[in-house]
């Protein structure tokens, strides 16, 4: 069902309303047919996109709202969380940054709401990958992430005025005598302090 404008050949042309036949409704500026433009798209689960469409497709700045109580605000290239927004999730953390290809990636800052706790740095499809930093309460970790997990030089630096400088290092698996059935989870990666200084200026490098 449409209500609103069309073009001389009939097709869907300036503001309408429409219900499409899987229960979802749009409602909002059309092109030759196409959704093009402002518009609100409000799903038949729950969902709600309200922002700009090119040829159908989300393109532009929008707003998503998911079931879950989740919420999207920032860039979408055709259809993807793309370029620059920030995604509050159900549990309460947010993520501020980059995105490509519906994912974190690139420069951004996740929060942690439990604990406040901060990352912020880099990501490499949705994982933590290359320099960053970790902020906790009264403490912090600078270094390098990979996979997630920190991993190799970096420091500890303590708001009481010090710093311990170290590495995480990747303990390697002991070999089991039975063949396992499941393959083992990797281990976490261990700190290895090597020295404590005075507040001292970082690069990653």
């Amino acid at each position: 069902e449409y209500e609103g404008d069309r073009n001389s050949e009939g097709q869907r042309h300036g503001f309408g309303k429409a219900l499409l036949p899987n229960g979802d409704t749009y409602e909002g500026e059309y092109e030759c047919g196409l959704r093009n433009g402002a518009g609100t798209y409000r799903f038949k689960n729950g969902a709600l996109y309200t922002g700009n469409y090119l040829q159908n497709k989300k393109h532009g700045k929008g707003v998503f709202f998911y079931p879950d109580g989740s919420k999207y605000a920032g860039d979408w290239v055709h259809d993807q969380r793309q370029g620059y927004g920030e995604y509050l999730y159900a549990n309460g953390d947010t993520y501020t940054g980059e995105w490509a290809n519906n994912r974190r990636h690139g420069q951004g800052t996740y929060v942690y709401k439990d604990t406040g706790s901060k990352y912020v740095g880099c990501w490499v499809n949705g994982i933590q990958d290359g320099p960053a930093e970790l902020i906790h309460q009264n403490y912090r970790f600078k270094g390098r992430f990979l996979n997630g997990k920190p991993l190799g030089r970096g420091k500890f630096i303590f708001d009481i005025g010090c710093e311990q400088h170290g590495e995480y290092i990747q303990p390697v698996q002991e070999k089991e005598e039975e063949d396992e059935e499941e393959a083992p989870l990797p281990l976490e990666p261990k700190w290895k302090a090597s020295d404590i200084t005075k507040l001292t200026p970082w690069s990653p490098h």
